[in-house]
């Protein structure tokens, strides 16, 4: 399907980001309404933000506003940023408590006198909204098991292939990062969907040769531009997770959002690509509050038993 588009010579199609998320949106909020209207249930997600970190506030009101316009109840923890271990994980206990509500989302980074794994690892697994609970990831590790949730970013990243058509089963697929929070995760959704899949970081010796063999690359290292259109294979799939600031003296702030993959030249070469911005950002706070909604649907089913 992509190949043709370069054996006609023609530039990538876009995968646009925003208009799947949208749709991703629309079905969590008529089933939102469908609860409200069958079990008077209301979906709650509660955030934990602490310290001050403009980028991590923008971050939550964001997904605060998310669920407003879906219909999900939103709480917003906010504690200082001294605040001690126990009192965010006291703090977490309390939420894991209150069965109005069904996510729990602690906003990454958190500040570093905290034990953060100590604090994720406190989230009851049937409100880790976010995916990375031990237990989640384990078995998203694992043959024939499939995790409560799926990380969010992750999960994202799968469904803009399936929505626009790309074929994974059988496909060789290069992961570009290592990270917990995308590489990883995405690297194993990927292969439980029967792709075969190579994860390269920054000690991977000849990465172009490596991407230059993949029908998918999903690009999430965390370097501007790193991935240019002569490491690509003609026709191939494109997820560019990366978000850098690159220095612009024509923007307004002086600086210009792009991905890990320089898109330009990309173009030219891709089959399909993710724009940076519009891409993959809007599908992560989509896939949460899809997440927030099975979170619900689990806790009516235990209420209803």
């Amino acid at each position: 399907m992509f190949l043709d588009r370069k054996v006609n010579n023609m530039t990538a199609s876009i995968i646009d980001g925003k208009a799947i998320a949208e749709r991703m949106r629309e079905q969590v909020r008529q089933s939102v309404v469908r609860m409200k209207e069958d079990y008077g249930y209301t979906p709650g997600l509660a955030t934990v933000l602490v310290g001050e970190d403009p980028a991590s506030a923008t971050y939550v009101r964001s997904k605060r506003k998310t669920c407003e316009e879906l219909g999900i109840r939103s709480i917003g923890h906010e504690l200082p940023a001294d605040s001690t271990q126990a009192q965010v994980e006291q703090l977490v206990a309390s939420l894991n408590a209150d069965p109005n509500i069904n996510g729990i989302l602690v906003q990454l980074p958190l500040p570093k006198h905290l034990n953060e794994e100590a604090i994720l690892n406190s989230i009851s697994l049937e409100k880790d909204v976010d995916g990375f609970h031990p237990v989640n990831i384990g078995r998203l590790a694992m043959k024939g098991r499939d995790p409560l949730f799926i990380p969010c970013t992750p999960y994202g990243c799968i469904v803009l292939l399936e929505e626009s058509g790309v074929p994974i089963k059988g496909a060789e697929a290069v992961v570009v990062g290592r990270s917990n929070i995308v590489g990883l995760p995405v690297a194993m959704l990927l292969q439980k969907r029967d792709a075969t899949v190579t994860i390269c970081h920054s000690r991977t010796r000849d990465l172009a040769e490596h991407i230059r063999n993949a029908d998918i690359v999903i690009a999430a290292i965390g370097k501007a531009e790193m991935i240019t259109g002569d490491m690509l294979k003609p026709g191939a799939a494109v997820i560019d997770v990366g978000i850098n600031q690159k220095a612009d003296p024509t923007a307004k702030r002086g600086y210009r959002l792009v991905g890990d993959v320089d898109f330009e030249s990309a173009r030219e070469v891709a089959g399909a690509i993710t724009p940076v911005p519009g891409g993959v950002g809007p599908m992560t706070i989509a896939m949460l509050m899809k997440n927030t909604l099975r979170a619900a649907e689990i806790a009516l089913e235990k209420k209803n038993r």
